[in-house]
Order: structure tokens, then C-alpha cells, then sequence
């Protein structure tokens, strides 16, 4: 059976036995203090994959020489090996492949993974919205990311470094020099480098303030998709949206990798059937329902996408550099083997996000994110035998916040619990009674 008839299937299969009657208005009901657990795994789970992937980010992109040859599963524990841009030098965070912690009060840094994320959470809260105006976005980014010729950051080499690259550099100077607003700032008319990544790995949390109801968390998460993004990139930033909303029903205590299918099947209802992102879909699940090595997985997406351009993925067409090992497509490819191979296990979804290639960092925090929200923070500091560090330093590559920057995922979970009570409240009709959110459901 062709592979889109057997999604269809699936889905269809989804609709009408495993939630509730078609048609039917119920009501759903969480709990602020699971859900603040939760907020507090998505902080620490994404922390700890974030800096983990940092290790092998950008040593293997495929092609010739010391960076072509991707890692493989046995290489886990192995030496790291240099990135593109190492100097021929691997990570300092790690002589091996291996997990990257912060233990007690050792505070975990942001990142670019993290950083955006946690800025929008603090401006919802602080605006004390569900929407975000584009206004308010770039007061925000103005407010909170330094310019490249106003940091007091530095690259290894010695050079001023802001920490905003390609599409969110691109953004940030048309907001800073040209004082324009988004979603002008991700159109592809005045950032060439729309299709970049940056959209992905900074809106996903505004799935987590929408829980179930993904059409809210698309609404409310639209204008800061579009502030760095365009075409395809929107798309694949809404389809982890869509993943992040519909995590809120996933229960940790039934069999997780079906769930993650579940609600990998509705996500991809919402990629158009003519893109680069469903066909890489719908090859990457049927080699997964294949049982396919994952490396085999892995080697095909490089071969079918990067070198030979298919189903028009053009990026090689345009000579970017390091073949845009970075983009937006090829990491939705590399985070979808990592998804479905990882089978809703935190650990090993993301080892293969970390041995993936590409821009391994951004898949494992993605993934190491929404497992942490999954599970919650009892569960992810349980797999580990060190006392994590619940510490968050977000002027390493922010500014402008209280106390130093210094704050913590307790903290953190309670701003987004409320962030997310205004959402449902506001957004979703729902109400509050004691701990418990209430709030109606419609298919």
C-alpha cells in the first residue's frame, strides 16, 4: 500500500477509535502542577540534549573528506572529532561523544536553542498577552539581543559575537537598520536566508501553551514563525508546533512510541502533499515501518536530498555553504529519523539526534524538549545519576534581564504556567477550577 494511503489510514483509524466521539464538544482537564513538572522537564530535558549535541554539531555534512563520513551508532562514547569550523580542533566540551551535564549550582547557559524561546515566554508574560504583536517582538529583540558591533560576547577566535546567525541575523538587522516589523523580516524578499532554521528552534514552546488544541497554538505562535521564516521553513516550524501541542496528551504511563506516532500522523496532515517536507516524511516513516538501519535512513535523506535535489529541494542549486548543512529541510529530515527510530525513549532519541550530522544540536534539543515535557522533571533527572542543576544562565547569549540573568526552571515553569492559563482562558474557553484547567476539545 502506497505510504500516504496507509497515513490516511492510520489517521482515519485515530479519529474514530482513539479519541473522543466525531463531532462531539468534551471537555478535557490538566493539572497546573503535572503541567508545571512538565514545563520544568521541557527546560531541563532540552538543556541537557542541547549541550549534548553541541559536541558532534557540524562534524559530518556528508560529501568528502574528514567531514563526509557520517557517525554511526558505535560511535557513541567514541573521540569527538572537529567540527567544519573547528580549526581541526573536536569540542571543548567533551573529549567523547557523550552527555554534557550541569550538576547542582552550576548553571546550564542558553543557547540558540533556548534563548528565543525563553524571551517569548517572558514577553507574553510581561505584555500579559496570548499574542504577540509585531511590535512588541521587535521592542523584544531589541530590548534582549545585541547587535554585532554592541556585544560583550566573543567567539574562540576573538571576534564580537551576538549569537544570532543566518535567518535571525538577517531579521535582526532589518528590524535594527531598517526598523521593519514582521513578518516583512522573514520574507524571502528581504532575508535571503529565510529557510535557515532559526524558526524551528525558536517557536515550539508556543505548542506547550496551547496544549491539545493546535489550531490555537498555530495562531498565536504565526507571527513569531514569520519574524525569521517564509514557504517551507513556516511550514516546518508549524508541524513542531502542532507536535508540541498534541504532547499534552501523550500519558507517559501507556506505550509511548505509539502515542509519538499518533501525533507525528496528525502533524503530518498539515504538510502539503506537493513538498520536500512530506516526501521526506513519508520516506522516513516507511523506512522506520521497514525496520531500515537508521544509518541507512540517515545516508538516503543525504543522497536523495543534497546531492541529487529531489522532490525540489534546491538548496545545493544555490552553492550555500557547507551545502546549507544548516537549513531548515535538512533538519526536519535529520529530526524526523531521530524521532521515530528514539521511539518516545529520552535517551536513545537523543543519542541518534546527536549522531545524526548536520546541525545535531538542533534536533536533539528539540527532541530532548519535548521528551523532557513528556515525561516531566522527576523522570529525566531519574534517568541521570547526577543532581542535575535546575540553574539557567540567559545572559550568556541575552541581555537585559532581572537578577544578572540568572533564573531557573522552576521559575521558568511557573512563567509559562501562567502563560499558558491566559492562553486557555483567553484562547481556548477554558476555566480554571482550583488546580485543575478545564477547557472543551472539538475534532
Amino acid at each position: 500500500m502506497h505510504i500516504r494511503a496507509s497515513l490516511r489510514l492510520l489517521t482515519l483509524f485515530i479519529l474514530f477509535v482513539c479519541l473522543p466521539i466525531t463531532g462531539a464538544e468534551q471537555k478535557t482537564q490538566i493539572n497546573k502542577f503535572r503541567y508545571h513538572d512538565q514545563l520544568m522537564g521541557f527546560w531541563l530535558g532540552q538543556s541537557i540534549a542541547n549541550w549534548t549535541g553541541l559536541v558532534t554539531e557540524m562534524d559530518k555534512i556528508g560529501g568528502a573528506g574528514i567531514h563526509g563520513k557520517f557517525y554511526r551508532r558505535e560511535d557513541w562514547g567514541r573521540t569527538d572529532l572537529p567540527s567544519i569550523w573547528g580549526q581541526g580542533i573536536p569540542s571543548d566540551l567533551s573529549p567523547t561523544i557523550d552527555w554534557v551535564m550541569r550538576v547542582d549550582q552550576e548553571p546550564w547557559g542558553s543557547d540558540d536553542d533556548t534563548d528565543i524561546e525563553y524571551m517569548y515566554q517572558y514577553l507574553m508574560a510581561q505584555h500579559e498577552t496570548t499574542r504577540l504583536s509585531a511590535k512588541q517582538i521587535r521592542d523584544g529583540w531589541m530590548t534582549h539581543i545585541y547587535s554585532d558591533d554592541n556585544t560583550p560576547f566573543k567567539s574562540a577566535d576573538g571576534k564580537p559575537e551576538n549569537y544570532l546567525w543566518v535567518s535571525n541575523q538577517q531579521a535582526h538587522d532589518l528590524m535594527r537598520n531598517e526598523s521593519m516589523l514582521p513578518p516583512a523580516t522573514g520574507r524571502q524578499a528581504n532575508n535571503p536566508h529565510y529557510d535557515m532554521i532559526d524558526a524551528q528552534l525558536s517557536t515550539e514552546i508556543f505548542g506547550l501553551f496551547a496544549p491539545y488544541n493546535y489550531e490555537v497554538a498555530l495562531a498565536i505562535a504565526d507571527l513569531p514563525i514569520r519574524t525569521v521564516a517564509d514557504k517551507e521553513a513556516v511550514t516546518a516550524a508549524q508541524f513542531y508546533v502542532i507536535l508540541h501541542s498534541l504532547a499534552a496528551g501523550i500519558d507517559p504511563a501507556k506505550d509511548v512510541k505509539a502515542q509519538m506516532q499518533i501525533i507525528a500522523l496528525r502533524a503530518r496532515e498539515h504538510l502539503p502533499n506537493n513538498s520536500y517536507l512530506a516526501h521526506m516524511f513519508d520516506e522516513i516513516y516507511a523506512a522506520y515501518q521497514a525496520q531500515k538501519p537508521w544509518e541507512d535512513v540517515r545516508d538516503a535523506v543525504y543522497q536523495t536530498y543534497q546531492v541529487e535535489g529531489k522532490h525540489g529541494y534546491d538548496i545545493s542549486s544555490r552553492n550555500l555553504y557547507c551545502n546549507g548543512c544548516f537549513a531548515s529541510g535538512i533538519n526536519f529530515a535529520a529530526s524526523l529519523i531521530s524521532y521515530f527510530y528514539g521511539e518516545g525513549d529520552y535517551k536513545q532519541t537523543v543519542k541518534l539526534a546527536v549522531l545524526m550530522g548536520w546541525d545535531s544540536d538542533n534536533p536533539a534539543a528539540t527532541w530532548g524538549g519535548l521528551l523532557g515535557f513528556i515525561y516531566g522533571y522527576e523522570v529525566i533527572q531519574g534517568l541521570f545519576e547526577e543532581n542535575l542543576s535546575i540553574q539557567f544562565n540567559i545572559h550568556r547569549t541575552r541581555g537585559g534581564f532581572a537578577n544578572n540573568g540568572r533564573d531557573n526552571f522552576k521559575q521558568m515553569a511557573t512563567m509559562g504556567v501562567a502563560v499558558t492559563e491566559r492562553v486557555i482562558i483567553e484562547e481556548m474557553r477554558g476555566e480554571l477550577d482550583d488546580s485543575i484547567w478545564l477547557f472543551p476539545i472539538q475534532r
